[in-house]
């Protein structure tokens, strides 16, 4: 019985060896020039199988015939077998990928999103920490006090690396002022601010990492988590909309509040535009 026996050649058929070629080439490197009749006896491949299995090995180069009366066979070096079977390996691999290269893509097809869920916001909140250790030039926040005060570490490690922060925030702000511009949330306080139940957070990181988190109830939060320019130029469009309201809030809160009500509540109101352009119409 040849040691190990077995276990080599399970990983020769996970090479793409068949058991009995396996068991034969095994059976092989134990002997010198070896009859069809012993490698059966020494290898437990059937005497009326072994012969075609020799065969085969002389055909695939693993094993030379030596003497044709009686037949004899011997092992090819394993190491002269391994590197032919990996220069087989790399040139199946580069046919492969130049074929898979020129398949054209198809027009019209739904391909996957490749976008990361997020269930809870321990997890919303973790992921969000790794991508901001990793920023390199500038990030942006929304959310609320409660929800960013997750990302004091991270916020404070990635400004002193000289990443920018572009920040929107509801409430106060939970950790010490990074560089860039940070602006709170003014126009919706003493109103929607102390009064909804939802909550979010939006993170872009370097305009090419994005994450979105919901809780609608304020307890449940789902949120997906994406490395997609489009997702990440979709979260930032909100992120720098919202600033550029607070801005202007800033500079006219009067005049606005005035116009739209406390905390610019009628914004929200999307019937509001349609009745009016009716009620002008009427008056024409």
């Amino acid at each position: 019985m040849i040691p190990n026996a077995e276990e080599v050649a399970a990983r020769l058929v996970r090479l793409g060896f068949s058991q009995y070629e396996a068991r034969t080439y095994v059976g092989l490197l134990a002997t010198e020039a070896a009859t069809g009749y012993t490698i059966a006896n020494l290898t437990g491949v059937p005497q009326p199988k072994v012969y075609e299995t020799l065969r085969r090995l002389v055909e695939r180069g693993a094993a030379v015939q030596t003497d044709v009366r009686p037949a004899r066979y011997a092992a090819v070096p394993p190491t002269v077998l391994l590197a032919r079977l990996e220069d087989e390996f790399q040139d199946r691999l580069e046919a492969a990928r130049e074929g898979l290269e020129h398949v054209p893509l198809l027009v019209g097809t739904d391909a996957p999103f490749p976008a990361r869920s997020l269930d809870g916001f321990d997890a919303a909140a973790a992921a969000a920490a790794t991508a901001i250790a990793g920023a390199s030039e500038r990030v942006y926040l929304h959310g609320r006090s409660d929800e960013l005060r997750a990302l004091s570490g991270a916020v404070h490690a990635a400004s002193e690396r000289d990443v920018e922060f572009v920040i929107v925030h509801f409430g106060p702000l939970p950790f010490a002022r990074p560089r860039g511009q940070v602006r709170r949330h003014a126009s919706t306080e003493g109103t929607l601010y102390a009064s909804r139940k939802a909550r979010h957070l939006a993170v872009v990181v370097d305009s090419r990492w994005s994450l979105w988190a919901l809780a609608r109830d304020g307890r449940t939060w789902t949120g997906v988590a994406s490395e997609t320019p489009l997702l990440a130029g979709l979260v930032k469009t909100y992120i720098r909309h919202d600033l550029f309201v607070q801005r202007i809030y800033a500079d006219l809160p009067e005049e606005l509040e005035a116009r739209y009500g406390p905390g610019l509540l009628q914004l929200a109101d999307l019937s509001r535009d349609q009745e009016e352009a009716e009620a002008s119409e009427g008056a024409s």
